[in-house]
């Protein structure tokens, strides 16, 4: 099935993280990436991802080559002459040693998107530093905005929302606009995608209110960061809970009236008034089952939805029916369900054949390229492919 990216090209570099990520969504919009991994014997050079993660590398194929060979360095560098897109999750500067970076690129492309993504960006102090998803939530001011537990210490949340927002999404952004910009003039870009700042924007309401301001909020103390009771959640008979985000004066009012709190509804952005407004709605909401309010209270415009595990997301009716679950065919793995493309214009569909990502597509990615049998035999003999 066509996708909205049905001719763009992606050479893939990265085997997990927000590179991943990226590439991943791109496949979902119907580009054809190709998966750019290590040689055999340098297996460990890359995290090889369980069968099931990134969508099991559906939609993609795979080449390895030895990037530090000189036949296997000019081998990128032909299939990047017929590329679109480069993303890369390599330190800063290694790229450019390999010579495999956007100028090596560029003088055999000069329409390439070139997407470099790092956890702190190719300059300043932190940009050599080693890190993941939660030193980047740390950096943005995201942890310590975040409610504490009772010691004080910040947590872990329960998903990579730095890889996800503020690295794969924001190289996915990046590189759209970049495709868009380059219908325009010709040119291709580089482009310079920080985890770390992907995560400061994400948290500008905050910081743009400190730099305007010069306030210095702590956790709980945001409108929407627990400071009022009318955003917040709450525990339910059976050990359920529930997340109420009335915001709006006429939800809560809505709220209020259906759990016999009316007193409540002309105060609720009263500072002084928060502790009692938080203890009556816990003592109502403890008296019932989550999946009772909820029947009661999410129709009615009260914005009171129920926190769902995993599982319990996963088989949600609302998903289900939106064709969010699909099905998928490894060749060893067997039969296994998995997330359909879920971000709005991909294409959906019910079940999909997943590669076996212990095989690769070298032959055919190189022929597709303008390679000749002999010229990737001889590569091959001379160690530059697998």
């Amino acid at each position: 099935m066509a996708g909205l990216l049905d001719g763009v090209t992606v050479l893939d570099l990265a085997s997990v993280g927000p590179a991943a990520r990226a590439s991943r969504w791109l496949a979902d919009y119907g580009a054809r990436v190709v998966k750019v991994a290590p040689m055999p014997t340098n297996a460990d050079a890359q995290i090889t991802p369980p069968t099931h993660a990134y969508s099991g590398g559906r939609r993609t194929e795979r080449i390895r080559l030895d990037l530090k060979h000189d036949s296997g360095r000019e081998t990128f560098l032909r299939l990047a002459e017929h590329a679109d897109v480069i993303i890369e999750s390599f330190r800063p500067g290694v790229v450019g040693r390999l010579g495999i970076g956007f100028d090596d690129v560029k003088g055999r492309n000069p329409r390439i998107v070139y997407c470099s993504t790092t956890g702190y960006g190719q300059s300043g102090p932190w940009s050599q530093w080693a890190g993941h998803d939660l030193n980047y939530l740390a950096v943005s001011g995201y942890l310590s905005a975040t409610e504490r537990g009772a010691d004080g210490k910040p947590p872990v949340p329960g998903a990579t929302v730095a890889d996800s927002a503020g690295g794969g999404l924001h190289a996915v952004t990046a590189i759209l606009a970049a495709l868009v910009a380059r219908d325009r003039t010709g040119e291709g870009a580089y482009l310079d995608v920080s985890v770390a700042d992907g995560m400061l924007a994400l948290m500008a309401l905050q910081v743009d209110e400190h730099l305007a301001t010069g306030s210095a909020p702590t956790p709980g103390t945001a409108p929407l960061g627990g400071r009022y009771a009318c955003y917040d959640t709450y525990a339910t008979a059976d050990g359920g809970w529930l997340a109420v985000a009335a915001i709006e004066a006429r939800f809560w009012a809505n709220l209020c009236r259906l759990l016999g709190l009316e007193q409540w509804i002309g105060k609720q952005y009263d500072d002084a008034a928060q502790d009692a407004i938080r203890a009556d709605i816990t003592a109502v909401l403890a008296a019932k089952p989550r999946d009772e309010w909820v029947a009661l209270l999410a129709p009615a415009d009260t914005c009171v939805a129920p926190v769902l595990t995993v599982a319990e997301a996963a088989t949600a009716a609302q998903f289900t029916e939106r064709a969010a679950v699909a099905t998928a065919h490894h060749p060893s793995a067997g039969e296994l369900r998995q997330l359909a493309p879920l971000f709005a214009g991909a294409a959906r569909e019910s079940s999909y054949d997943l590669p076996d990502t212990a095989l690769t597509d070298t032959d055919q990615v190189l022929a597709a390229a303008g390679l000749t049998t002999e010229e990737i035999t001889t590569l091959r003999a001379e160690g530059a492919i697998a």
